[in-house]
């Protein structure tokens, strides 16, 4: 079957059809609880991403980001 054709549904039920005929269940699960995971600290990250914004700061980037939207106080 061609992976270009087919829906991402029938992408992840081979894929995970492999992974049980190649790794077992035990592994299989085993496999996916790894790969989902992830990695580094997302707290620390997101604090140097976004600093510490207040409540009006967030406010007013909403609205100029969503002109249509009511003006928060």
């Amino acid at each position: 079957m061609n992976s270009q054709a087919m829906t991402l549904e029938q992408i992840r039920e081979q894929g995970l059809a492999v992974l049980r005929t190649n790794l077992g269940i035990v592994g299989m699960v085993r496999f996916l609880q790894q790969s989902e995971t992830g990695w580094g600290n997302y707290t620390a990250e997101r604090e140097q991403w976004l600093g510490d914004p207040d409540l009006k700061e967030l406010a007013k980037k909403i609205q100029t980001s969503h002109p249509d939207r009511e003006t928060l106080t």
